[in-house]
């Protein structure tokens, strides 16, 4: 198998795993306040990705990786759970998932700025067309709309897209796994005392499926998922790999209605699939 398939391999495992986290995280905010969330989901994997890197001891980064660790942690450790978390108080996690579909051209934007990729115009085109449909969707009022969550979810994806294309740069060099790990364990001197200080007065208000999507984003989609998806990027390119995650609103449109049973309309399956298929056609000019 040659490096671009490994890399595409890779990445559709890690969308598959990041395509449950939306929804994980709606069940979880349900019980859980957002702000202690996003603390405590960074330092439960922080402390996981710790025991990864004493039992296998990789190359300590240089200096010189710091602060692109430092990106990758305030992108995806902070920046992207905190404020999806806020947001999926205002809007349901079917209409934050559609979303989603604007990840790709983030990350292949800062793919451009911070990995020196060049995508051909033909593909600028085709992805500016699904974000404009994504866009027009959440301008209409038709599905619990909130001018709140739906610039919390823009917001989010932009510091997303930033950190997944500095995580794929470093991960040339430094390897998936071993820099989500470091990214969570750069954090984890901050994120840990933060949570034990948010921690709710009482844990008797907190459910089980609340436990559960805490145990799911904790894990999964802040560890397990980075490892595949990261690889994945530094495999296959930024911003072709990147086009896989317009999959990622169809499987998680379809955990939101099968696990949550919220309401998925037509309109929001017409607009997912057009995106999709806006930026499948991308992929092609991604170099």
């Amino acid at each position: 198998m040659d490096g671009r398939a490994g890399g595409w391999i890779n990445g559709f495992l890690g969308v598959l795993i990041f395509s449950g986290s939306l929804p994980a995280t709606r069940v979880a905010v349900a019980d859980f306040d957002p702000v202690f969330l996003t603390l405590a989901r960074a330092a439960i994997a922080g402390v996981a990705a710790g025991g990864l890197l004493l039992a296998f001891r990789p190359r300590v980064p240089g200096r010189g990786d710091l602060v692109s660790l430092a990106v990758v942690s305030l992108g995806v450790v902070v920046g992207f759970p905190l404020l999806t978390a806020l947001a999926l108080q205002h809007v349901t996690s079917a209409r934050s998932i559609v979303f989603i579909g604007l990840l790709p051209l983030s990350t292949a934007a800062f793919g451009v700025l911070r990995g020196g990729e060049r995508p051909r115009p033909a593909f600028w085109l085709l992805s500016v067309t699904g974000s404009v449909l994504v866009a027009g969707f959440a301008l209409d009022g038709g599905t619990a709309a909130s001018l709140t969550g739906d610039l919390l979810m823009l917001a989010a994806i932009v510091v997303c897209g930033l950190g997944y294309a500095e995580g794929a740069r470093l991960s040339r060099t430094l390897g998936g796994w071993q820099v989500i790990s470091w990214a969570l364990v750069l954090s984890l001197p901050v994120m840990l005392p933060l949570a034990v200080a948010a921690m709710p007065p009482s844990w008797a208000g907190v459910g089980r499926p609340a436990w559960a999507g805490l145990a799911y984003v904790s894990l999964f989609s802040m560890l397990i998922g980075f490892v595949f998806w990261y690889r994945g990027l530094a495999r296959g390119g930024i911003a072709a790999v990147g086009q896989l995650q317009l999959l990622q609103p169809f499987f998680g449109l379809a955990l939101a209605a099968s696990l949550l049973g919220e309401p998925v309309g037509w309109s929001m399956i017409a607009v997912t699939a057009a995106v999709v298929c806006c930026v499948a056609c991308a992929r092609r000019f991604a170099s």
